[in-house]
Formats: structure tokens, sequence, C-alpha cells
């Protein structure tokens, strides 16, 4: 076991990024995709573990701050995303994508038209960039029936408000007709209030019931339609009227396609979340598929440790996910929650929240929906951990430690001396740990690779409260003599194992043994390398595009905003301060002898 330094003990608490916010729950733990190993692959979303399903439904590509760069449909999610990893892409967007993108989400549906209706409206709410070309204002059709005393019938992008409407429907085509069969059939009004040209009122005809038949038809009950169009095809066939035949043949087709169920959006759908969960020994997952204005809109999974019943579980997660957002009107479960949750997330959302557990209808299969997502999720979520867990185990193995539970990797980034900075990424058993990642700008003069990451080790080894089963660093033999010289004057060396990983051949250098060529057993501390990298390269970028608008001051150290407007005050402008004296610069309120001296040597140094 890797000895640990003197009063260095954890905290004892974690957080996990969750959705959008911060889940404060230890036994919360979130699942994405920047948590996956980039093994020789120079881009930020990978192919290393996209075990997606092989099942319909919509696939995200996000950045790490949820912003969606992509939304796509597929009728087997794993072949599809997958397709995107190969060498020759089929579009110049591509490896741009996945240059940008930092996760891959998805939601599985029951069918492939699902998908399609499902990935419309991810892009309509989302305007991803590189879905550029479906930014065409335009959405799916719904049929409706308005709220008038006689409803009227019609054919819609945008329902009133007030009436009751079904679809999407990803064929225009079959909606138009089924609004023109109900209206011929059962003669429902249009929406100028007109009956179907031909159709004879009675004085003492119901409407009512001609419109309760047609809601009937459009609720999935087409019998009574599709029995009248049969026997109208009948007619025509006995009559050899075959082409007439065969246009009812299709509108029947049409009939049903309309009528098929379509689990992704339902005019029930007003403002609901429905609760998935999947559990698996002390594994367990939650998925939350969010509904609004009849559609699904996305989903949170979280990942827990389970023990106990499913309601206390639940109750666990929803206290956490709704603790920093508005609860919907209506929430469905797969257990009853008890009195004190609902009364809790009425309060929260300052209104009634509906808790149901659906047993039929709509609303049971949205929520069933939200289990299959949830069982995907947990098996993924288990096969990753046992992945990374693995690949942890066997460089260690390499290595000849106890273990490799804990690694802390550096990396450095500068351009020509400017815009010095670096960073230190943690896997804990292989997988990122996120909430322990921290950067650095260098505040001394150091100009070279190898002073600069001395100084952020130094300041990373003042303020660390457990140490690593390795630090790994990314570089050569000179950068490992050189930590290991800053360690040791810190008194520090000898407390864990220390390596370094070059580039190029993938050699990792350690004091006193051979240097190791790693293979497919090392790709646990390629991993931490590449991460690492690609972790200091974003916050070198972020850097940079602030440093053209930066003021040159804010590189002295200590020195912030407001002490620099304090000495543009002082001396009427950037000018002034250049020519300035020690002696002048300390006549500035807030500015002692010594950062006086710093601001004089950092302008000498310009």
């Amino acid at each position: 076991m890797t000895p640990r330094g003197p009063c260095r003990s954890p905290k004892g608490r974690s957080k996990s990024r969750v959705g959008a916010g911060w889940a404060r729950c230890p036994v919360l733990q979130s699942v994405n995709q920047t948590q996956r190993p980039s093994l020789h692959l120079k881009m930020a979303v990978d192919q290393g573990k996209l075990d997606l399903p092989k099942e319909p439904g919509v696939y995200l590509f996000k950045r790490a701050d949820d912003r969606v760069l992509y939304v796509g449909k597929a009728t087997d999610l794993r072949s599809r995303v997958r397709s995107y990893f190969a060498k020759n892409p089929d579009r110049e967007m591509i490896p741009r994508l996945l240059q940008e993108s930092d996760k891959i989400d998805f939601i599985v549906t029951q069918k492939p038209t699902e998908a399609l209706v499902l990935e419309r409206e991810l892009i309509r709410s989302n305007q991803p960039r590189y879905n550029s070309l479906l930014k065409d204002g335009k959405s799916f059709p719904f049929i409706a029936l308005t709220g008038h005393e006689k409803p009227r019938i019609m054919f819609t992008r945008n329902p009133p408000k007030g009436s009751k409407f079904w679809g999407p429907f990803p064929d225009a085509g079959s909606a138009r007709l089924v609004v023109k069969l109900l209206r011929r059939h059962f003669g429902i009004r249009d929406k100028t209030d007109k009956p179907p040209f031909g159709f004879i009122e009675s004085e003492d005809d119901d409407y009512q019931e001609r419109v309760m038949a047609a809601q009937s038809v459009l609720d999935g009950d087409a019998s009574v339609l599709i029995e009248r169009l049969q026997s109208d095809m009948d007619q025509a066939s006995e009559r050899l009227d075959y082409e007439r035949a065969a246009r009812i043949r299709d509108m029947i087709g049409s009939v049903q396609s309309a009528k098929s169920e379509n689990i992704v959006s339902s005019r029930f759908y007003q403002d609901s979340d429905a609760v998935g969960f999947a559990t698996s020994g002390d594994s367990g997952c939650l998925v939350i598929l969010h509904a609004k204005k009849g559609m699904i809109r996305g989903q949170t999974e979280y990942q827990l440790i389970h023990r106990g019943d499913v309601s206390d579980s639940v109750s666990l997660v929803l206290s956490e996910h709704y603790s920093n957002r508005r609860p919907p009107k209506s929430l469905l479960v797969p257990s009853p929650l008890g009195d004190s949750m609902g009364d809790w997330l009425s309060q929260r959302r300052g209104g009634a929240v509906e808790v149901r557990v659906p047993m039929r209808g709509e609303l049971a299969k949205l929520r069933t929906m939200a289990d299959r997502n949830a069982e995907i999720h947990l098996i993924r979520g288990t096969r990753s951990r046992s992945l990374e867990k693995a690949a942890a185990d066997d460089a260690a193995r390499l290595l000849g430690l106890d273990t490799l539970d804990h690694i802390v990797c550096f990396d450095m980034s500068q351009t020509l001396g400017k815009e010095r900075v670096g960073a230190s990424v943690v896997l804990r058993k292989g997988r990122p740990s996120k909430e322990d990642y921290r950067t650095y700008r260098v505040r001394s003069d150091a100009r070279d690779d190898l002073r600069m990451m001395s100084e952020a080790v130094s300041r990373w080894a003042k303020r660390q409260e457990e140490w690593p089963d390795l630090l790994l660093l990314d570089g050569g033999e000179t950068h490992l003599s050189a930590i290991e010289s800053t360690l040791d004057g810190m008194g520090l060396l000898g407390l864990f194992p220390i390596a370094a990983l070059a580039k190029r051949e993938e050699s990792l250098h350690m004091r006193g043994r051979e240097t190791i060529l790693l293979d497919r057993k090392g790709r646990a501390l390629v991993h931490a390398r590449d991460e690492a990298h690609r972790f200091s390269n974003a916050f070198h970028k972020k850097r940079r595009g602030k440093g053209a608008l930066a003021d040159p001051l804010e590189e002295v150290d200590g020195l912030g905003a407001k002490k620099i407007q304090a000495l543009l005050r002082h001396f009427g402008g950037r000018k002034g301060i250049e020519h300035a004296s020690v002696k002048d610069l300390r006549d500035v309120p807030g500015i002692g002898k010594e950062m006086a001296e710093r601001i004089r040597a950092h302008i000498q140094r310009r």
C-alpha cells in the first residue's frame, strides 16, 4: 500500500456533476461521456466505450457545459454513433464535431418513427450549430380539435390554446388525409366552421357524438372508420372499380399509421416528469424524462448506490434533483413516495404537484419508457466502471504497485512564454474525477516547462489532504528529475510514486527502473496523460481568448482589477504607469513597496 503523509486524511465528502447543478449527496454519481478513455485519440469525445444500446433513439453530442452541438436519430444507436469515428468520415463537419464535443447522451425510443419526431423537437428546442440545415422553423404537424361549442378539426403545426391535439406526425400527408377522412365520415367542421362538402346536418343531429367518434379514432380506436372504409373498398371491388379500391386501401393504411402509438409525444404530456428506476445488486440508476407541451424534451440520469427500498432511493434522488430546480405539475413515479415528499415538492413548486403511479394509458407508457432508459444506463454504467477499474488494475500490475485507484497527472501549456498555464487531472479507479481537476496560472517568471511544472506541483502539494497512488507527469526524464527535486525540497519525496510519460514513444520513466514502453496494459496511464493534456489545452485556449482583451498588468501576482483601476486613475493612463518609479507607484493607495517592485519588474521585463 502506498504510504500516506502525516495529517493527510480525506475529507470524506464528494460532489458529483449531475445535470445542470451540483448533487451534494455522497451516494450519487453522474455518468457522462467525458469520463471515457481517450487512448491515442486526439479528440475531445472518443469511441473508447461507446457501448450504446442497439435500439432506436436519438443521440446528442454535447459540450461539458451541456450545450448541445448536434442531434441525430438512429434505428441502432450503437452502430450509428460509432460510424462517426470511421477513418474516413462521410461529412466534413464530423472531425470538428468530435473535437468540440465532450460527451454523448442518448434517449431510447420504442420505434424509429418516435426517434424521428424526438430528433426534430430536440433540434428545434436546442438549435445545435451542426444541425444548421434543419433550422427551418418548422415542426411536425398535429391534428387538433378546438375548444369551440362545436369543435372544429384542423391540421396545424401550432395547436390553438384550449384544444385537444394528437401528434406530432412525421408523415404530414397521412395526417392531412386522416383529417379529410374524419371530416367526410363524421361530418366534423373545419377551422372556418364549415361542414364538409355534401354533408347534410339535421336539426336533431348530435354533433358531439360525431366528435367523440372522431376523437376515438385519434385515440387509437379506428375500428369504426376502418370498417366503413373496408365496406367502401369491397363495394368498389364488386363494381370492378379497382382504382378506387386501391385508393381506399391506401386510406386504411394512412389511418392505421396515424393511430399507431407514439410514446414520445402526447397531449397528456403538458408539464410532467416521468421517473424510471433500475437496480442490479447495490447499484441503481434513476432516469427522469422531462415532458412539456406534449413532447419529451430531454432526460437526466443519476447513478447511485441502492440500499433499501425503491421509494427511499427515488425520494433521495428527487430531493437532490429538485433542490435547485422547479418541480413539474405532474410527477410519474415507480412507487408511492409518501405525503411528506409530495408536500415538499409542492412547496418547492409554489403550487400543487401531483405525484402518481400510473398503471395504464399513455402516462404509464411514458413511465415504462423511463424504466427502459434506466435499465440501459445501469448496464452501461456498471460495465463502464468495471472496465475502467480493470484498466487501473492492469496499470498497477505493470508498475508493480498495490493499487492505482488514485492517479494525479500534470501537464503545462504556453505560447511563446505568454499565457503560461498548467492543469492537474485526477482518475479514481480509472475514471476521471472532475471535481478534483485543477488549473494553474504560472505566477513566477518561469518560461520553461520544467520550472513551470515545478511551481504547479509545489502549489498542488501544499493543498493536498490525501496523497495519490501515483503522480504522473506529461514529459520525460528531465521532468521526473525536476519534480523529484521540488518535492524533496518540500520534504515530500518518497510519500508516493512519481512517473513521467513521454508522448512520442509512450515511454514511462520511474526512478531506479528501466524505461517501460506502454502497451494496452498501460491504457489507464495514457488516458490520464491525454486527459491532462486536453484539460490543460482547453484552459490555455480560454486564457488566450481572454488575453486579447486582458490588461497586461493582470499578470502581476496579487494585482487585481481594483488596484489596476487605482493605478490608471492616479497616473492618468498606461503610459504614466510605465514611466513611474517604485517610489511613484508606492504613492498609490493599496500599493505597498513589494507590490510596487513587482509592477516595476514586470514592466521592465515586457
